[in-house]
């Protein structure tokens, strides 16, 4: 399972752990991802995502998983969250 976001395409950044005596050793800095569930008000169903905590602040703030989906750019969208945004677009076209 990749270490990625599925929402905001946030993954692992690499730096520096720097000790007293300013030794550099590389280090990697890691997402802090939450297994979430997030419903769909407009499919009326919930989905389960691997969502890092930045995001969910971001979805909570957009009013909703169908808010947010709609303003979020696809490239940054995994393949299971870009499904969904076209589902709930698909949904909404007729209404």
């Amino acid at each position: 399972m990749s270490r990625v976001c599925e929402l905001t395409g946030k993954g692992p950044m690499s730096g520096n752990n720097v000790s007293h005596a300013n030794n550099k050793t590389k280090r990697r800095f890691l997402p802090n991802l939450n297994e979430v569930t997030l419903g769909s008000d407009t499919l009326d169903r919930s989905f389960k995502l691997r969502v890092s905590a930045s995001a969910l602040r971001s979805v909570d703030h957009r009013g909703g998983l169908d808010a947010f989906l709609a303003k979020a750019k696809d490239e940054d969208l995994s393949a299971k969250a870009l499904k969904i945004k076209k589902d709930i677009a698909k949904a909404q076209a007729p209404a």
